[in-house]
């Protein structure tokens, strides 16, 4: 199985990315191009997951901060004999 992408694996293919696009031959011009275009993708994707992760914590304490609210509320309202 191969392992997740971690930050010192996206720094090395950076690395190989910038190497490789400073060659002399095209084809591995282009070559170095791909990878630095697909870590910035990688990158922009983590981005994305992080901002989507937080939001769905700020949901779900807002819900939760909601129905300790009304539960409260229920608990007060609640006439005593």
């Amino acid at each position: 199985m191969v392992e997740r992408l971690d930050e010192e694996r996206l720094e090395m293919l950076r690395s190989w990315g910038t190497g490789l696009s400073t060659s002399s031959r095209d084809e591995l011009r282009a070559a170095g191009r791909a990878i630095l275009m697909l870590v910035e993708e990688v990158d922009r994707l983590q981005v994305d997951v992080w901002n989507a992760r937080a939001a769905v914590n700020q949901a779900v304490e807002q819900r939760s901060s909601q129905s300790l609210a009304s539960t409260l509320r229920e608990a007060i309202a609640v006439p005593r004999s």
